[in-house]
């Protein structure tokens, strides 16, 4: 009896290298649609609370006098400040970014507002603008109140008042912090760190946004 070998599988290595493909490409479609997922959920899910992007508890109303300089908030990237006009006492919440080029405003305890180092740009305790490149007031960022304490949500953006709008002080109450924003001076040191500094002290210049 004769032995017969079986013949070769001519069509293994071609099914070998398809496998392999066909894997390949469902490994890819697998990470396409994991790296999808995260993307979408870091940009949908609500950002830690108490910090910028997120809902920022700013401390108890009366905290906030009037005419006391604006308080700086490190983490929340805001200045409140609560200024006077004819319908009364406002409390606002001003983005730190210049809307001119986004250098961080300091405010300025002598002229008693806020002075952009970087190009000049003034604007009241109100945020509003007064003179320099900036396109227009400081952008702010909306002010709640909730069980007696002020919350701000930093994880919107509201476009500062345009040129022209001037609800509150119009002239410096001294002289400039900053040269080049009214009389000469020097330029306040950066902020220490902290969720808030003491009332009229200011951030850097640059930095984070």
């Amino acid at each position: 009896m004769d032995d017969k070998k079986p013949a070769p599988d001519d069509d293994g290595p071609f099914f070998a290298r398809r496998e392999i493909l066909n894997f390949s490409w469902k490994l890819l479609a697998i990470g396409l649609a994991a790296e999808a997922a995260w993307t979408s959920y870091d940009i949908l899910a609500p950002k830690r609370s108490g910090a910028f992007g997120g809902l920022v508890d700013a401390g108890p109303v009366t905290d906030f006098k009037a005419g006391a300089p604006p308080k700086y908030f490190l983490d929340g990237r805001f200045y409140l400040s609560r200024y006077t006009e004819s319908s009364g006492d406002v409390l606002v919440a001003l983005y730190q970014k210049c809307p001119h080029l986004g250098c961080r405003v300091p405010f300025c305890d002598s002229s008693k507002q806020f002075e952009c180092p970087c190009h000049g740009s003034v604007f009241n305790t109100a945020g509003e603008y007064i003179k320099g490149p900036a396109p227009h007031g400081m952008d702010q960022f909306r002010v709640t109140e909730k069980n007696g304490h002020v919350m701000v949500d930093t994880g919107s953006i509201v476009e500062g008042p345009p040129r022209g709008v001037l609800n509150g002080p119009a002239q410096a109450a001294g002289p400039a912090c900053v040269t080049g924003s009214g009389a000469a001076g020097t330029s306040p040191p950066a902020s220490p760190s902290g969720s808030a500094t003491s009332p009229g002290s200011s951030p850097s210049a640059s930095g984070s946004p």
